[in-house]
C-alpha cells in the first residue's frame, strides 16, 4: 500500500516508530499526551490512540498508570558465542552469560526457581539419547539483567550421571554445570567438545508473558543446545526461552 493510501493511525504509528528506532525518541522517554498527539497531528484522540496501540502491540511503546505513555525500556544484551570464549569464561568462574552482560556495563543476575528429577520431556530424551521418560535432573532458572527478566533457562541432567552431585542441589555451581562436568575429579571428567543448538521461533505461552513481562506481539525465541563431550557423550541439554525484543545473538563459526 502506498504511504498516501495509508489510514491516518498507520501514518502517524510510522513516524512514531521510525523517532524511535532512530533514537530520537529515548528509552524511557515519556510521550506527549494524546490531546498534545490530536493537535500535532490535526486528527482526533481516538486515531491517536489507535496508533499508539499499534505501538504497544509492537512491543515499542508502555503505558503506566496515571503517568502516561513510555518508549519502552530495552536492555539488550550481545551474547558472543564460540569456543574461544566458552573455555575462557569456564576458566574464570563465571557463566558466559554474566560475564558477556557485566562486559556490556550492565548488572546481571540468575535465580533458581527449582532443581527436581523429573522424567524426561521427549525432545530432550531425544537428544539425551535416552528413553522417553527416562529420569533427568532439571535446574530451573531465571536470568535478569538490571532487573528485568531476560531469559528462562532450563537445564536437563542424566540422574544416573549427576544424582548426588551439586547438580541435584538447590544452589549454584560456580562456574557453572560445564566446569563441573569438566572437572577431572568430577562425575563426568571429559572435556565439552561440541554444543549443537535448535533454535524454535514462535509466541510465548501465558506463563512465559507473564514471567518474561513480553509485551503484546512480541515473538520468543527457544533455543535447545546439547552438550556433547570428548567421549561422543551427550551430557547436558539447556532448553533458554529468550524474548526476541531484547537479545543480540551472535555466532561465530570456524568452517575448516
Amino acid at each position: 500500500m502506498a504511504e498516501k493510501d495509508l489510514p491516518p493511525f498507520r501514518k502517524i504509528a510510522d513516524e512514531l516508530r521510525d523517532r524511535i528506532l532512530s533514537g530520537k525518541l529515548r528509552a524511557g522517554e515519556k510521550l506527549q499526551s494524546e490531546n498534545e498527539l490530536k493537535d500535532q497531528y490535526g486528527t482526533t484522540r481516538v486515531t491517536v490512540r489507535k496508533a499508539l496501540a499499534l505501538l504497544k502491540a509492537d512491543g515499542l511503546l508502555i503505558s503506566e498508570q496515571g503517568r502516561g505513555v513510555f518508549v519502552r525500556p530495552r536492555p539488550n544484551v550481545q551474547m558472543l558465542t564460540t569456543g574461544a570464549n566458552f573455555r575462557a569464561r569456564r576458566d574464570t568462574g563465571v557463566s558466559n552469560f554474566n560475564a558477556e552482560a557485566a562486559a556490556q556495563g550492565l548488572r546481571p543476575e540468575q535465580r533458581i526457581a527449582s532443581v527436581e528429577t523429573v522424567p524426561a520431556p521427549a525432545d530432550v530424551a531425544e537428544r539425551l539419547g535416552v528413553a522417553d521418560g527416562t529420569e533427568v535432573i532439571v535446574r530451573r532458572r531465571a536470568f535478569f539483567v538490571n532487573d528485568e527478566p531476560m531469559q528462562l533457562v532450563d537445564g536437563y541432567y542424566p540422574a544416573d550421571l549427576f544424582g548426588g552431585t551439586q547438580v541435584a542441589q538447590p544452589r549454584r555451581i560456580r562456574g557453572g554445570v560445564s566446569r563441573l562436568i569438566e572437572d577431572p575429579e568430577g562425575p563426568i571428567g571429559q572435556r565439552i567438545t561440541q554444543f549443537v543448538e535448535d533454535l524454535e521461533i514462535r509466541m510465548p505461552t501465558p506463563v512465559e508473558t507473564d514471567a518474561l513481562k513480553i509485551p503484546p506481539g512480541v515473538p520468543l525465541a527457544r533455543v535447545l543446545r546439547t552438550a556433547h563431550t570428548s567421549a561422543g557423550q551427550t551430557v547436558e541439554v539447556l532448553d533458554s526461552r529468550v524474548p526476541c525484543d531484547r537479545h543480540v545473538f551472535r555466532y561465530v563459526i570456524d568452517v575448516p
